[in-house]
């Protein structure tokens, strides 16, 4: 009995210390909504700040859209069709001292939908450029028509360390069904996936 207890408590103490490194990556743990994680919320035209980093982000306005193109597209390229409808988020940021964390941006609804960005083209991001600097583009989503009731951008924070940051959420004006339905409809027939502009912050 003797002989084993040691190995028992090495192996108990083992358990322990992994229930704790599970626990950290956990997405509780790490993307919790607790005290180290704000949620900011906004409106479109509306400049939302980033705890601790100086940077702010704002969505100028969004499109709808049969089709999506890039534009370094040359004449031969097709342009990229869905069976729903796309929905373009066009943004500026701008750039405080600190980095914020990478961001993952998607959209969400009354539904519980989640909407995630395309992959192409690859100008459909969202990205800070250096610090002092600003940047526009355009991120863009592949939504389900009849799921649009309450769009909203979220922009959450990859936090690899349980640090004070911020989850910025942007209403993106779609309080009903109908309205959601006229923007379906009025959707373009092509929209142009712009490459991001840099400017000096003012």
């Amino acid at each position: 009995m003797k002989l084993y207890r040691p190995a028992t408590i090495l192996v108990g103490i083992l358990f322990v210390l992994l229930g704790g490194v599970t626990r950290l990556a956990g997405p509780e743990s790490v993307l919790g909504e607790d005290q180290n994680l704000k949620v900011v919320h906004g409106t479109i035209g509306e400049a939302l700040q980033y705890a601790g980093s100086g940077s702010t982000m704002k969505v100028t306005r969004i499109k709808f859209a049969r089709t999506i193109v890039s534009a370094d597209a040359s004449d031969d390229d097709k342009p990229i069709e869905t069976n729903g409808v796309f929905v373009a988020v066009e943004w500026d940021a701008v750039r405080g001292v600190k980095d914020p964390d990478t961001l993952n941006p998607t959209l969400i609804t009354d539904g519980d939908s989640v909407y995630e960005k395309v992959s192409d083209p690859s100008e459909s991001r969202i990205a800070f450029p250096d610090a002092g600097f600003a940047s526009t583009g355009s991120v863009v989503f592949e939504v389900n028509p009849t799921d649009l009731k309450g769009l909203t951008l979220r922009l959450r924070p990859s936090m690899f360390f349980n640090v004070y940051n911020s989850e910025i959420r942007v209403d993106l004006g779609v309080p009903t069904e109908a309205i959601a339905q006229q923007m379906v409809d009025g959707a373009v027939d092509q929209y142009v996936v712009p490459d991001d502009v840099t400017r000096v912050a003012s």
